[in-house]
């Protein structure tokens, strides 16, 4: 009588799925975000404790995500920029420009109020607000411009602005920080909704929204189209420059949001320290999500993962009392390796060893 061996087929069948599941794009930056929780869980104590005060949800889960919020913000917006073969390097300079321009209309004076000492704004909350994205915006129209108008190389056009941008945040402030001294305003970056911190919200607002252009019209596969060779998609009939344009324009909004959680969460604007070095945060973040710094090949969710990531990793440095600068000398590793794992030289390398 035959026996019929039905482990075999299971065991086939488990094996692709597997397989895909590991080949998955997300699957490396999952797992790199659950190998450093799980070393948090292991030699932090109460790691994942969570309490709830006034309403609001407080603990370490709950300190990453929201000190993550500005850096998710940047990688968002680098990410369509990196999809277009683009670089922005000037992130950091808008980050600390529009939270000079929002803490410096906002201010704040105290009057007496019935006998109680209050803060008044010295321009309308909204106003200031809309100023310093107004500026943001600025910032990405002339980044625009020169990429896409002009026709200078990315890198070299944004590291005009990262200079420029940043020396006219400094001379708007004499190298000063301004206080800000108006509790509403303290609201979106270290205010909570529905126990959470605000700034969350709005993280994931963006991202919807982003996320639902992106697929449900065709500005995905323009993007895609532009990043993977601009010129057949010139050719094709897709307005390159003018989606260029706006992609850095999209960035340059992100880094003034971004801008404004720094400044409303510190309380103040700093022009030498806000933002600094938040770009090159925002480039490893999006390439630790899978998206390619050849253009074309992207992924939202997976620059949010990797945001995640280095907020993760930088949380988990200081709570372990190593020292920070070792926290840059692990970026630069880490930074390699990326490049590395996207060299066609190094896996083609690597493939022949096998």
């Amino acid at each position: 009588m035959t026996q019929v061996n039905m482990a075999a087929p299971a065991a086939a069948r488990t094996a692709p799925a597997k397989a895909s599941l590991l080949s998955h794009p997300l699957a490396k930056p999952v797992l790199a975000l659950a190998a450093l929780l799980v070393l948090d869980i292991i030699f932090i104590p109460g790691f994942l404790s969570l309490e709830i005060k006034d309403g609001h949800l407080y603990g370490p889960l709950i300190d990453i995500l929201n000190r993550a919020a500005p850096l998710m913000l940047a990688a968002l917006g680098m990410t369509l920029v990196i999809a277009t073969r683009g670089i922005d390097i000037s992130v950091g300079a808008v980050v600390a420009l529009s939270g000079t321009v929002a803490a410096m209309l906002i201010g704040g004076t105290m009057v007496i109020n019935n006998g109680q000492p209050e803060y008044v704004a010295n321009t309308p909350m909204p106003v200031a607000l809309a100023a310093a994205l107004g500026v943001a915006i600025l910032c990405g129209a002339w980044n625009g411009v020169l990429v896409a108008g002009l026709k200078l190389q990315p890198i070299v056009a944004t590291l005009i602005l990262m200079v420029a941008g940043r020396g006219l945040a400094q001379l708007f402030t004499d190298g000063q920080i301004v206080t800000v001294y108006y509790e509403p305003y303290f609201f979106l970056g270290s205010g909570y909704l529905l126990g959470l911190p605000f700034s969350l919200w709005v993280v994931a607002a963006v991202l919807a929204v982003v996320g639902l252009l992106l697929k449900k019209t065709a500005l995905g596969l323009f993007i895609q189209s532009v990043g993977i060779n601009p010129v057949a998609a010139r050719l094709a009939g897709i307005r390159t420059a003018t989606l260029i344009f706006f992609v850095y324009v999209f960035c340059s909004t992100c880094a003034g949001v971004a801008g404004l959680m720094i400044s409303s969460n510190i309380k103040s604007a700093d022009a030498n320290n806000a933002g600094m070095l938040l770009e090159l945060d925002a480039i490893l973040a999006v390439t630790l999500g899978g998206t390619s710094l050849a253009g074309g090949k992207f992924s939202l969710v997976g620059s949010m993962i990797g945001a995640l990531i280095i907020q993760t990793l930088t949380w988990t440095i200081y709570s372990l009392g190593v020292p920070p600068e070792v926290n840059m000398v692990v970026k630069a590793i880490v930074v390699f390796i990326v490049c590395l794992s996207q060299s066609t030289g190094f896996q083609k390398l690597w493939k022949g060893r096998k």
